[in-house]
Parts: structure tokens; sequence; C-alpha cells
């Protein structure tokens, strides 16, 4: 188990090394420079290179790289272009408000779509599963900015429930998360009506059920159970993704998270900015992997730490 973990541990490190050095090296080459956006429209030819100077964007880019490398082991990534204060508090600062966003649109989507995924594979070919299949296609071709603008449209302006944009009480925390769970809802329920399907149709469930076990025990001791493995990874995956910003909805709300943050920072070429919130998003991804990883073996006892797991 040690040596696992360690071995993982390592790889995810080598991971975070390499996607923040290709971030740096393909912010650097794509187009724009930071000192025009940081001085305006107005700035002179020599103002321009004393910003430059000032950000050490005239060094050559393996000297730029260098010191980001040095500064990275010391914990420092730089100053912000935009808000003039070190990169990595500024994105600290936003991290809990993408990290409740992404909790609130998880547990909704895993609340809703495991139990309703079991309910339409145990009625499978009945009209119960056309109409989830219906309004589960239906929740998938829903583009996330187009859902947040009609829940914001009805729900914030006209019947006034939920606040329209920020996080200043709790019930702001309603509509973004509701927005993300519609979409995450369609995927990972036909992903539980599939897997529960094929498990409840296999032989190990016939054989349960004619020695009188419980139609509730054959559905989620042994269906769900077997089940459970690849539900896991799939609501691992996409908290992941989650944590890395959903930028759109956090736009669309005002939502103070990392995504818009994101945003702004490749509007003002502020690499230092880009860099300090792929370096924490990559850190979190990976980590919430590594965990969904560990807890296989805690699922399913044949799958054992170490060995290689069928995804």
């Amino acid at each position: 188990m040690a040596r696992y973990l360690a071995l993982r541990i390592a790889q995810s490190l080598l991971t975070v090394f390499l996607i923040v050095s290709t971030v740096f090296v393909l912010v650097r080459l794509a187009p724009g420079d930071p000192a025009a956006a940081v001085g305006g429209p107005l700035a002179t030819t020599e103002d321009l290179q004393a910003i430059r100077e000032e950000m050490g964007l005239v060094d050559s880019v393996p000297q730029q790289y260098w010191h980001f490398i040095t500064g990275l082991l010391q914990g420092d990534l730089g100053m912000s272009y935009s808000f003039r204060e070190p990169a990595l508090d500024v994105v600290l600062e936003r991290l809990p408000y993408t990290i409740t966003l992404a909790g609130a649109a998880i547990l909704l989507t895993a609340l809703v779509a495991i139990p309703l995924g079991v309910f339409t594979a145990r009625r499978a070919n009945t009209g119960w599963d056309l109409g989830a299949n219906v309004g589960t296609i239906a929740g998938q071709s829903m583009p996330e900015f187009w859902t947040g603008i009609m829940l914001l449209t009805l729900l914030a302006v006209v019947v006034p429930i939920f606040p329209a944009s920020g996080f200043t009480t709790w019930s702001g925390l309603v509509l973004p998360a509701v927005t993300i769970a519609l979409l995450q809802v369609a995927l990972i329920s036909r992903l539980v009506h599939r897997e529960m399907a094929a498990n409840l149709a296999a032989p190990y469930v016939t054989v349960a059920r004619s020695r009188g076990s419980a139609e509730r025990a054959l559905t989620w001791r042994y269906a769900f159970a077997n089940s459970s493995i690849p539900v896991l990874t799939a609501l691992g995956t996409r908290f992941a993704s989650m944590l890395n910003g959903v930028v759109v909805v956090e736009v669309v709300f005002a939502w103070p998270g990392i995504g818009s943050l994101v945003v702004r920072a490749l509007e003002t070429r502020d690499y230092p900015l880009i860099q300090a919130t792929v370096l924490v998003t990559s850190l979190l991804a990976i980590g919430v992997q590594l965990l969904v990883d560990l807890l296989y073996p805690l699922l399913d006892p044949r799958v054992r730490v170490g060995k290689a797991v069928s995804r």
C-alpha cells in the first residue's frame, strides 16, 4: 500500500510538472502582449518597455522558465499583473468558491442520478424507461449557458426566488449548482442504467433470486455493488473537471470562482495568474483521481491496490 501510494504520488507530481511546463510555453507562444494589457492604449513605447522589464519579460524564454521553476520550488509563482498580488494567493482566495460549487453540483448529481438510473434499470423497456431516456437526452442536449440563462430568467427575474448572481447567501448556490447538475445527471444516470441493467441480467443475480433473496438486496447489495466502480470513476472524473472551474456557469452567474478568474487572466495575458491557476487545479484534479483509485478496494474486495483496475 505504501509503495503503491508513493508511486502514484510521484507519477502525479511528474504529471503536474509537465502540465505547468507546457502551459508556461503555450501562454508565451499565444498572441498578445501582457505589457500592452497592463499599460493600456495610451502607453508609450518607453512605458511598455519599462513594464516588460518590471515583469521580467525582457529575459529569454529559457531564463524566464528557470526563474519560474526556482520560484515554484519555493512556493513563489510571481505577482499577478492585474491584481498586483501574489498569483498563488489570488487563486487560493477564489478556490473555496469553486470547491463549494463543484461539491454542491456533484452531490446533487449523485443524489438524483443514482436513484434515477437504478429506477429505470429496474423498469427497462417500459414507459418509465422511455420517459427517462427522453429526459436524459434532452439534458445532454442543452448547453450549460442556455440552461443557466433560462433558470436565471425564470427563477431570478420573472419569479425572484433566488439571487441572480454572486454568492452573498447560500441561496445563491442553488441556480449555478442546478445548472451544472442537469447535464451531469443526464450523463451519470445513463451510465448507472447501463451498468445496472447488465448486472441485473447477470447469472449471479438469477441464482440469488432463485434462492429467495429480496428484490431490494438484489438491486443494491448485488447489482449496484458491482456497478459502483464505473459510477464512482465517472463521478470522480466529473468532480475533478468541475474543480478546474466551470467557466460558462461562473460567468453567467458572476460566480467568484476559478473559472471566471481564468477568463480574466487570459484576457489580460496574466502569465503568473494563469500558471498558478493551472498548478492548483491540476493538483486538485489529480488528488481526486488518486482518492477515487484508493476507494476501489473498499467497494470491490476483488480489486487490490497496486493491480491494474479496468475502467
